[in-house]
C-alpha cells in the first residue's frame, strides 16, 4: 500500500504540473467544487448519524414501554403482598403455631412463612431494579434526543453552507465561461482536455503495471452486455459521436442525471485516481485488472480515495456539474490497454430512468 501511495503521488505531482497554466478563476472554481464535495460528504454522514440516532431512540422508547408494563405488574403484585401481610399481621403466624400440635405441621408452617418473606423481598428488589433501568432508559433517551438535535442542527448548517458554496460556484463558473470565451474557442479547449486525459491515463498505466491486478470472481472480459449501468439517467451523447464542430469524437458516453444521483462502480477493482481534472471535473478512475479501466467524470462529490478497493454496484461518487457542465451529468468511459471501448458493448440493457435506482 505504501508503494502504491508513492506511485500514485507521482501521478498527482504530474497533474499539478500539468495544470499550472490554469487561470485564477479556474483555480477558484476547482477549490469551490472540492468544497462542495466535502460538504456533500459531511452532510451525507451527518444524515446517516441522525438516522442511526432515530433508530436508537425508537429502540429506547420501545424498551421504556416494556419496562413500564413490567413495573405496573410488579407494583400490583407488591400491593397484594403488602395488603395480605397487613391483614394477617405477625399474630396470624403465631396463632397457627400455638394452635398446632403436630411438629411436622409446625415445621411446614415455618417454612411457608419463610418462603413468603423471601418472595416478598425478591419482588421488592425486582421492582427496584426495573425502576432503576427505567430511569436509566429515560436518561439515555434524553441524551439521545440532545445528540439528535445537535446532529440535525449540524446537517442544517452544512446544507446552508452547501447552498452558499454552490451559489458562489455558479457565479464563478459564469465568470469562467466568459473568460474562456475570450481566451480560446471551445473546440481548442475540448481538444486540450482530451489530450490531458490521454496523458493522465498514460501516467496511470505506467504506475499500475507494478500494482497486483484485482482478483474478482469473474474477470472483466467475461461480462460483455452483463454489467450494470453506472447511474440512472438519460444518455445525451454516445460513444463515437462527433463534437466541437465535428473535430473530435466522443471516447465514452455522457448522461444527464438527477442532482442527487449516485455513481456506482460497474465492476470490482481498485481506485487509482480520485481527483480533479480540467474538462472532466471530479474524476474517478478504477483499475479492474487485465488492462481494463473505467472512468467516471463530472461528479459533485467523491466517496472514495486513491487505493480503495470497490465492489460492483458500490457508490463511488455523486453526479454533478464539475468540469464546467451546465447540467448534472456523468461522463463514463471504458478503456482496454489505454484504448477507449464502446460502453454499449459491456453494459446490460438501458439505464434506469432518473429518479429510479
Amino acid at each position: 500500500m505504501e508503494k502504491l501511495k508513492k506511485q500514485i503521488g507521482a501521478i498527482n505531482q504530474w497533474l499539478t504540473k500539468a495544470e499550472k497554466d490554469r487561470s485564477q478563476l479556474q483555480q477558484q472554481l476547482t477549490g469551490l467544487e472540492r468544497s462542495i464535495s466535502d460538504l456533500t460528504r459531511e452532510a451525507r454522514n451527518l444524515k446517516q448519524q441522525a438516522a442511526n440516532q432515530q433508530t436508537q431512540l425508537a429502540e429506547l422508547d420501545t424498551r421504556q414501554q416494556q419496562l413500564t408494563l413490567v413495573l405496573n405488574s410488579q407494583r400490583e403484585q407488591l400491593k397484594k403482598l403488602l395488603r395480605q401481610a397487613w391483614m394477617e399481621g405477625d399474630a396470624s403466624a403465631l396463632k397457627v403455631l400455638f394452635n398446632e400440635t403436630d411438629p411436622n405441621n409446625i415445621a411446614r408452617t415455618l417454612t411457608y412463612y419463610e418462603y413468603l418473606g423471601n418472595y416478598t423481598v425478591d419482588q421488592v428488589q425486582a421492582f427496584q431494579a426495573s425502576l432503576a433501568e427505567l430511569n436509566q432508559t429515560r436518561t439515555q433517551m434524553q441524551n439521545t434526543r440532545a445528540r439528535l438535535a445537535t446532529t440535525e442542527a449540524d446537517v442544517e448548517q452544512r446544507q446552508q453552507e452547501l447552498a452558499q458554496t454552490r451559489k458562489q460556484r455558479e457565479q464563478t463558473l459564469a465568470s469562467l465561461n466568459a473568460d474562456i470565451g475570450q481566451r480560446r474557442s471551445e473546440r481548442d479547449g475540448l481538444a486540450a482536455d482530451q489530450k490531458r486525459l490521454e496523458a493522465l491515463l498514460k501516467e496511470v498505466q505506467q504506475v499500475i503495471t507494478s500494482i497486483p491486478a484485482p482478483n474478482p470472481n469473474q474477470p472483466f472480459a467475461t461480462l460483455r452486455k452483463k454489467m450494470p449501468w453506472p447511474a440512472a439517467g438519460t444518455v445525451v451523447s454516445s460513444f463515437g459521436e462527433t463534437y466541437a464542430d465535428g473535430k473530435l469524437r466522443r471516447n465514452g458516453l455522457l448522461m444527464h442525471t438527477d442532482t442527487s444521483a449516485e455513481v456506482r462502480a460497474i465492476h470490482y477493482g481498485r481506485v487509482v485516481f480520485a481527483n480533479f481534472l480540467r474538462g472532466f471535473g471530479l474524476l474517478t478512475i478504477i483499475d479492474h485488472g487485465d488492462g481494463y479501466m473505467t472512468l467516471y467524470g463530472h461528479a459533485s462529490s467523491l466517496y472514495t480515495t486513491t487505493g480503495d478497493w470497490v465492489d460492483a454496484g458500490e457508490a463511488i461518487a455523486q453526479a454533478g456539474q464539475t468540469g464546467g457542465t451546465d447540467k448534472t451529468a456523468l461522463y463514463f468511459e471504458i478503456r482496454h490497454n489505454g484504448k477507449p471501448d464502446n460502453p454499449s458493448r459491456w453494459l446490460a440493457g438501458q439505464p434506469a430512468k432518473p429518479g429510479k435506482s
